[in-house]
């Protein structure tokens, strides 16, 4: 079992780091982790990718724009294509 795997004391870096996207992927708390309070590199490594997801998580947007945003870009990318293009001598 990978959680249970994961709590033992003698992982190696690479076993640790084998199971770490499926620990993310549970939300579990790594806080206490053996492997961590033992493995500076492997503890800075979470930090960055919680670091990571929480910006990530930013760029998420907060809501949809509305359909009348929608319905102004097609009509005005209609109106592009039906205009036909200028040239330097209608200037």
């Amino acid at each position: 079992m990978i959680v249970m795997r994961a709590m033992d004391k003698t992982m190696t870096c690479a076993e640790f780091q084998d199971v770490l996207p499926e620990l993310f992927e549970a939300h579990s708390d790594l806080s206490g982790h053996e492997h961590l309070k033992s493995c500076e590199n492997c503890a800075a490594l979470v930090r960055d990718l919680e670091y990571i997801a929480s910006q990530a998580r930013l760029l998420l947007p907060i809501h949809d724009p509305s359909p009348a945003v929608w319905d102004n870009i097609q009509q005005a990318i209609r109106q592009d294509k039906a205009e036909p293009p200028a040239t330097a001598t209608q200037k």
